[in-house]
């Protein structure tokens, strides 16, 4: 691990989670930012211990019917995965330290209508997720995305049909104040709007579909 290349959450964090919530403080500092460090480096033991998490995700049968392709800043991974993003995300994604697009296996093996799981895509949210948090443990941001060519990235890293391309996962520190200070007005204002999520009643049920549970939240 290289210490001096860790930071915690941002200081001036404008996005705090309810602070009612009864949640591990990890959970509650995580946020995505589209301020990455631009000249951060995300070194191969740290990037291995993100990678071991994903690695140790549960999945069903333990099929981890997951791949990831990584590229690190200004590698030709990094390269050709920014020629496909949106533009929405080629004004801040290509800053992160790291790049990775996400795929889940779709079928048993190449030319095969017989599905591997219903749950592969279940199980690579799974291992996103665990990556996330390992990296948010080592002082760093994760913002996952779709924003990007997904027929041509199959293209581009010759992907097999059997699996497919899923998401990207931006990785790195997030940007200091004088980097923030410089950062495009465009990018501020995504930055500062605050994060919201819905009540309990709209997404934690009983009886029936619809019917709200009580007495929680």
């Amino acid at each position: 691990m290289h210490s001096h290349d860790l930071q915690g959450p941002a200081p001036d964090d404008p996005h705090p989670a309810n602070p009612r919530a009864q949640i591990a403080g990890i959970l509650r500092g995580r946020w995505s930012t589209r301020l990455f460090d631009p000249i951060h480096e995300l070194f191969d033991d740290e990037l291995t211990q993100i990678l071991e998490a994903a690695r140790w995700s549960p999945s069903a049968g333990n099929s981890q019917p997951w791949a990831f392709i990584v590229g690190r800043r200004d590698d030709p991974t990094h390269q050709r995965f920014v020629e496909l993003l949106s533009r929405g995300n080629i004004s801040w994604a290509p800053e992160a330290s790291a790049l990775i697009l996400t795929l889940h296996q779709s079928a048993v093996e190449r030319d095969s209508d017989l599905v591997l799981s219903d749950y592969a895509m279940y199980d690579l949210g799974q291992a996103a997720a665990h990556l996330t948090f390992q990296a948010q443990s080592m002082g760093l941001f994760v913002h996952q995305f779709a924003g990007f060519d997904h027929e041509r990235a199959a293209e581009v890293f010759e992907v097999p049909n059997h699996w497919t391309v899923t998401t990207g996962i931006a990785i790195g520190r997030h940007a200091n104040a004088e980097q923030v200070a410089v950062a495009p007005e465009s990018l501020l204002e995504r930055e500062r709007t605050p994060r919201q999520r819905k009540e309990f009643a709209g997404f934690v049920f009983s009886e029936r579909f619809g019917s709200p549970a009580g007495g929680w939240g």
